[in-house]
């Protein structure tokens, strides 16, 4: 049966990757992306929270007074 779970892995993978593809597609960003490149490549900065990072995407995208061009 190790074929069976060869594909069971490869499935995995595959739901992952599309699960990732639809949240950029909606604009929301991966938080583990987020997080190593935040750790790599700028390691003297806080990591947000799942929930703060959510937030300020959420913020980001949809509200806040700085944004041009809103009618509300």
């Amino acid at each position: 049966m190790i074929g069976g779970s060869a594909v069971l892995s490869d499935l995995s993978k595959i739901g992952k990757y599309l699960g990732q593809a639809a949240h950029l597609m909606v604009g929301l960003p991966n938080y583990e992306t987020y997080a190593t490149h935040l750790r790599s490549q700028h390691p003297e900065r806080a990591v947000m929270s799942y929930e703060e990072f959510f937030r300020e995407r959420q913020q980001a995208r949809y509200g806040g007074k700085s944004r041009i061009g809103r009618c509300c």
